[in-house]
Formats: C-alpha cells, sequence, structure tokens
C-alpha cells in the first residue's frame, strides 16, 4: 500500500485540536469565576485533547491506497479497519479537492463518485503533484472500462 502524507497529521491537528483546547480554557475560567464544578468540563477537554493527539498519528498511519489492474484500493483504520476495492469500470468522475489548511501544506484528496451512494472512496493527504497524476490516472481508467459497457 502506499501510504499518505505525513503532513496529514500536521493538518489534523490544526483542524482538530484548537477547538478542544479554547474549550478546556474557556470552561477553567468558568470553573474559576463561576461554578467549580466547571473544572470536570475542563478536565475531560483536556483528556479529549491528548486522546487526539495520541489518535491522529496512529489514524494517519494506517491509510493507505493501491492501484492495480483493475480497481484502486483504499484502506485505513487499525481498531476499525475499512478496506474499500472500487473498480474503475464502476467510477463515474473523480474529484481532487482541497481545503485551505491543505492547500497551506501542499496536500489533496482524492475522491471518487460511482453509482453507490455509500461509497466511501477518499484518498486524504495525497502531495499536490500525486493527487493529480492519480485523478488523470483513475479518469483514463474509467473510460477505458466504462466504454466496454
Amino acid at each position: 500500500m502506499n501510504p499518505v502524507s505525513p503532513k496529514l497529521t500536521t493538518a489534523r491537528y490544526l483542524s482538530n485540536l484548537p477547538f478542544w483546547a479554547v474549550l478546556a480554557l474557556a470552561a477553567a475560567a468558568g470553573g474559576f469565576f463561576w461554578d467549580s464544578w466547571l473544572y470536570w468540563a475542563a478536565g475531560v477537554c483536556v483528556a479529549m485533547l491528548v486522546w487526539l493527539v495520541w489518535l491522529i498519528p496512529a489514524q494517519v498511519k494506517n491509510m493507505g491506497w493501491l492501484e492495480t489492474e483493475d480497481e484502486l484500493l483504499i484502506t485505513k483504520g487499525k481498531l476499525w479497519h475499512t478496506f474499500t476495492v472500487v473498480p474503475y469500470g464502476r467510477i463515474q468522475f473523480v474529484d481532487v479537492t482541497a481545503g485551505p489548511i491543505e492547500r497551506a501544506l501542499g496536500m489533496k484528496t482524492v475522491e471518487l463518485h460511482t453509482a453507490s451512494a455509500g461509497t466511501d472512496a477518499k484518498v486524504r493527504g495525497l502531495p499536490t503533484q500525486e493527487a493529480d497524476a492519480l485523478r488523470e490516472r483513475l479518469a483514463v481508467q474509467a473510460r477505458e472500462r466504462m466504454s466496454g459497457l
């Protein structure tokens, strides 16, 4: 399997951790100024922060993708492992997206759209050039396979 970019860890830290840090600080301030039970809420927020600091790199380490002759394989997760197989002939179109944090870190997300609405076919955290090249290869493969139907 091809791993995703390790920069995805930084992107996920930047999008998730500030919320919990601000919430913890607000709860601690509320505990100081109003009622001491808010310290419990601050403790829960700090615990969530510590959990995410451990979880995010573990999740990113277990993400991967692989192109085979007939399909794209996408894997993620260790505890709740998901292995997605997307046949090239089922791909209707391919999107490449990048939010502001991803763009700043030079990454994109490749999303495959198939006839099945429940397909979780996203490859997150690919370097920009690799994502564009993968989109092009998948579009060509999809066109070739669809023309045979």
